[in-house]
C-alpha cells in the first residue's frame, strides 16, 4: 500500500514568503546596499536622458557666479578695452570649466546624503543616471583643461588664482565642509578668488575697499543660504553635517555682521571714487541707495528661508534686479566721468 503524504498547511497567521527583487530594482543594482537610500524616479521625458543628466551634471546655471571676474575690470573702468576684455573672458571660461570640476567631485562624495534631501536627489549623480566613475573622470578632464590653459594661455598670477581654488574648493569637498566656521569661510573664498581673478587677469591693482566688499559680500551671501537651508530643511538638516552645529540665531548673526561690514566697506569706497568724478552730481555716492536696498531685499529673502540657491534668487527677484541695474548704472556713470 503506498502512502501519499499532504503538503504540511501553512498557518494562518503565517506571513508570506518574501518576494525576490525583480531584475533592475534598486536594491538589486551592482554596488547598492540595502540600507542605501532608495533612488528617486527618473525625470519625464527628454528631462530623463543620460545627454541631458551630462549637461546637468557640470551645473551650468551656477556659471553666472563666475561674472564676478568681471567686477575688478568694471570697477576700474577698462572692462570695454580690448586687451583687458581678452584675459577676462578666458578667466570665466576657465573658472566655468574648474567650477564644473568641483561640483562634479563633490556630488560623487556626497551622493548618499543627497539622496535623503528633498531637492538634491533629482541630481544626475545622486539620482544614479550618471556612474560616479564617469564623474570622477570627467572632473579630471575639466581640472586638467582648466589648469594648463590657464597656464598656458593666461598670466602666471591668475594661474595661481586658479590653482588656489581648485586645491580649497577640493580640500572642502574631502574633509573641509564638516569644520563649522571654516565651511563658511572656504565657500565665501570661492566667490571672492572669482573678483581676485578678474584683476589678475586684466593686470589691475586691486582696491582694499573692493576685496573688503567682496570678502564680506560674499559670507553674506554664504550665511544666508546656510539660514535658509537650515529653515526650510528643519529636522532633515542631518544632510548637510555643518548645518546641525549651526542656530538659526548664529547664522542670522553671521549675515548681519557681514553685511554691516560690506555696507560700511562700499560706503567708504564709494565716498572715494566720488573725490575722482568731474562734474556736480556724486554719482557714486548716490550710488550706496540702491546697493544698501538691494542688501536689505535679498535679506528679506534669506529670512524667509528662500535665499537656498543665490542665484535663483537674483534672477527670479524683479526689484532685486531693477535695484542692482539702477546700481550698475550709476556705478557706471561714475566711473567713466572720472
Amino acid at each position: 500500500m503506498t502512502v501519499t503524504l499532504s503538503p504540511h498547511p501553512r498557518p494562518a497567521d503565517a506571513s508570506p514568503e518574501p518576494s525576490v527583487p525583480a531584475a533592475g530594482a534598486a536594491e538589486s543594482r551592482p554596488g547598492r546596499r540595502l540600507d542605501d537610500p532608495p533612488l528617486p524616479p527618473r525625470l519625464p521625458g527628454w528631462r530623463g536622458t543620460f545627454a541631458w543628466a551630462l549637461v546637468r551634471s557640470v551645473r551650468p546655471r551656477q556659471w553666472v557666479k563666475n561674472v564676478l571676474v568681471l567686477a575688478a575690470p568694471m570697477a576700474a573702468g577698462v572692462v570695454h578695452r580690448p586687451e583687458v576684455l581678452g584675459p577676462t573672458a578666458v578667466a570665466f571660461v576657465l573658472f566655468c570649466l574648474a567650477s564644473s570640476a568641483v561640483y562634479l567631485v563633490n556630488d560623487t562624495i556626497d551622493v548618499l546624503e543627497d539622496r535623503r534631501h528633498p531637492r538634491k536627489r533629482f541630481r544626475p549623480i545622486a539620482a544614479g543616471i550618471i556612474p560616479r566613475w564617469l564623474a570622477v573622470a570627467l572632473a579630471v578632464v575639466l581640472f586638467a583643461v582648466a589648469l594648463t590653459a590657464a597656464v598656458l594661455l593666461t598670466r602666471p598670477a591668475l594661474a595661481g588664482v586658479l590653482g588656489a581654488y581648485v586645491v580649497i574648493q577640493l580640500a572642502y569637498c574631502l574633509f573641509l565642509k564638516n569644520q563649522p566656521v571654516i565651511d563658511l569661510a572656504v565657500v565665501a573664498s570661492g566667490f571672492l578668488l572669482r573678483g581676485i581673478a578678474g584683476g589678475v587677469a586684466a593686470g589691475l591693482a586691486l582696491s582694499q575697499w573692493f576685496l573688503l566688499v567682496a570678502a564680506f559680500g560674499s559670507l553674506f551671501m554664504v550665511a544666508g543660504k546656510r539660514y535658509s537651508e537650515l529653515v526650510v530643511l528643519g529636522d532633515a538638516a542631518a544632510t548637510r553635517k555643518t548645518l546641525q552645529e549651526y542656530s538659526a540665531s548664529y547664522l542670522r548673526f553671521v549675515w548681519s555682521l557681514s553685511a554691516g561690514v560690506a555696507c560700511t566697506a562700499y560706503c567708504l569706497w564709494a565716498f572715494e571714487m566720488g573725490r575722482t568724478q568731474d562734474g556736480d552730481v556724486p554719482w557714486s555716492t548716490i550710488s550706496i541707495a540702491p546697493f544698501v536696498m538691494a542688501f536689505l531685499r535679498y535679506a528679506r529673502d534669506v529670512d524667509k528661508g528662500a535665499a537656498g540657491a543665490p542665484e535663483e534668487i537674483v534672477l527670479g527677484d524683479r526689484v532685486l534686479l531693477v535695484l542692482g541695474l539702477l546700481w550698475a548704472a550709476l556705478v557706471g556713470i561714475g566711473i567713466y566721468t572720472r
